[in-house]
């Protein structure tokens, strides 16, 4: 059930994130999406972050939690809340890199299913 709904969230990914068009990832892969340079990367199915704890503060977009941690050169992102965890990594060139979100949480809020407690 994963694959399917990794391809079908890529599927459901827009065309430009940000004002950047889709870049080839290398190799090729449904769990993987990336658009500009240096890329802003959507993955699909990655393990929960080991940093994320019941005190965490989310971030809430279009009724998707996201996990916020920083990056030396930016931010990752990580759903909570779903039976698939997204990751989406956003490169400090995109500041706000939240912003990458707005565009992104509507796709993952559409074909990711809420887990069930």
């Amino acid at each position: 059930q994963g694959y399917f709904l990794c391809a079908t969230l890529k599927g459901q990914l827009p065309e430009e994130v940000l004002g950047q068009g889709s870049t080839p990832t290398d190799p090729w892969s449904s769990l993987l999406t990336a658009w500009g340079d240096p890329a802003i990367v959507v993955r699909c199915g990655v393990p929960e972050p080991a940093a994320l704890t019941e005190t965490s503060q989310l971030i809430t977009v279009d009724g998707v939690d996201w996990f916020p941690e920083e990056l030396e050169r930016g931010f990752v992102f990580t759903s909570y809340g779903r039976t698939l965890n997204i990751e989406v990594t956003v490169p400090d060139a995109y500041q706000p890199e939240i912003d990458a979100l707005v565009e992104l949480s509507p796709a993952v809020a559409a074909t990711i299913p809420l887990a069930q407690d």
